[in-house]
């Protein structure tokens, strides 16, 4: 049985990883910040490569970039093309997505990764 100082301070522990995880949880969120790791993208190399619907797309891209971890660059040359890539803070997750892939690769079986 735990005492109230240790639920205390487990619940104070588990606060920065809520956090975290209610902003990069979602899939959507996770799958563009995973998918900016390999460099800048443009909204549809983005689309096609996450699976995303464009509605769904654009309100996760404004979701990273207003929370700090994407930014947008615009091409004003016909066609004006606008690219997004990783912060500083979206590329500090690279450490997190590799450990993200160790584990699956330790504990998922192979039919659990095709889905």
């Amino acid at each position: 049985m735990s005492s109230p100082q240790t639920e205390s301070r487990d619940e104070n522990a588990a606060c920065p990883v809520i956090e975290s995880l209610e902003q990069i949880g979602s899939q959507w969120r996770l799958a563009v910040l995973h998918e900016l790791l390999a460099g800048e993208q443009r909204f549809n190399e983005l689309k096609r490569s996450t699976g995303a619907n464009a509605r769904t797309l654009s309100r996760v891209l404004d979701d990273l970039g207003e929370m700090g971890f994407v930014e947008r660059r615009i091409e004003e040359d016909a066609p004006i093309a606008t690219y997004y890539s990783l912060t500083a803070k979206g590329e500090s997750l690279e450490p997190v997505f590799d450990e993200i892939e160790c584990w699956a690769g330790s504990w998922l079986e192979d039919a659990e990764l095709e889905h």
